[in-house]
């Protein structure tokens, strides 16, 4: 349970980064390419998301110590279905109607590989 619970955490992590990311790229709309550059590197949300990706990846090589790889990795994808929710909800984003059988199809793709796993298998 625990290593299911800082799975989740590794990917909710990446998610908020991704949507840091996406809060400095929309802080560069309309900004000639050479201010952007200067205007990225004074971006706090840049460094928060750096900060957020780094944390994130010592606790995936500190899970990966724990979990197997093909355990672990399906929890990957969930960040597709969770940045996208995200963006609607936080840049009000829009997405197609074929997302949502997406996330199905994914969601559905994580039970799969998950049932009949043992938890803390080497």
């Amino acid at each position: 349970m625990t290593n299911m619970l800082s799975l989740l955490g590794f990917t909710l992590v990446m998610a908020v980064g991704q949507l840091l990311f996406k809060k400095v790229g929309l802080d560069l709309r309309g900004v000639p390419l050479e201010t952007g550059v200067t205007r990225v590197l004074a971006n706090p949300a840049l460094y928060a998301a750096l900060a957020l990706y780094g944390a994130a990846t010592l606790l995936w090589i500190w899970l990966l110590s724990r979990v197997p790889l093909s355990r672990a990795y399906p929890y990957m994808a969930l960040g597709v279905v969770l940045v996208p929710l995200a963006s609607m909800l936080v840049f009000g984003e829009r997405v197609r109607p074929g997302f949502w059988l997406g996330i199905a199809l994914i969601v559905a793709g994580i039970v799969v590989t998950q049932i009949g796993t043992a938890p803390n298998q080497p």
